[in-house]
């Protein structure tokens, strides 16, 4: 083989050092967040040279805004997965919190805690986007809880926010080596069906 095709190949590809930098971009903004990074730190945490970030990004806002579309991504795939094999409304809706928890605290804990602790009002000129991302992700659990036979009285709306901020509050006291997130999950919805039931108790 030809030294220029080898040494070609040896060149990491444009879309890897993308994702590479995606990742230590989400892992930074978790850690430290946010206005606390800089396209430096960034830059070094994958042996870069500061001025070689702008050929992927143009700035620290673009980064965030890729950061939250691949969380987003990541975590509706995980979400999706879960409750495919699921028939059961109830059964969907537990599966789907187990993948958010676990996505959360687990598999993709930087991308996710980006998306929960970065809000749109914070990052300049792309609030709205990042607003869309997040509705877009949440549609998911708004469509699981519109399919569940709910008394009439009960509001759906409000039960989805409830709902997603109980999950999203557990990156403050959730601890590995605790409850796993499935088991987490089965009480959340466990406790949401006792209350709104009107009383009916799950098997």
């Amino acid at each position: 083989m030809p030294a220029e095709i080898q040494a070609a190949g040896r060149l990491p590809r444009p879309e890897n050092r993308r994702l590479q930098l995606l990742d230590a971009a989400a892992k930074l903004f978790c850690q430290h967040g946010f206005h606390a990074t800089s396209m430096r730190d960034i830059a070094r945490a994958v042996d870069m040279l500061s001025g070689s970030i702008y050929y992927h990004f143009s700035s620290k806002q673009e980064i965030l805004l890729a950061v939250y579309t691949e969380g987003a991504r990541r975590i509706g795939e995980l979400v999706d997965a879960a409750v495919e094999p699921e028939t059961d409304p109830w059964a969907r809706l537990e599966a789907a919190s187990a993948a958010h928890l676990n996505a959360l605290s687990v598999t993709h804990r930087d991308y996710a805690q980006v998306m929960i602790r970065t809000l749109p009002q914070e990052a300049d000129g792309i609030g709205a986007q990042l607003r869309d991302i997040r509705r877009d992700y949440e549609a998911k659990f708004r469509r699981l809880i519109d399919s569940l036979p709910l008394p009439s009285d009960v509001d759906r709306h409000y039960l989805r926010l409830m709902l997603i901020g109980a999950l999203n509050w557990s990156h403050v006291w959730y601890k590995p080596g605790g409850d796993r997130p499935e088991v987490v999950a089965k009480a959340f919805i466990q406790t949401l069906r006792r209350r709104t039931e009107n009383g009916a108790q799950t098997p």
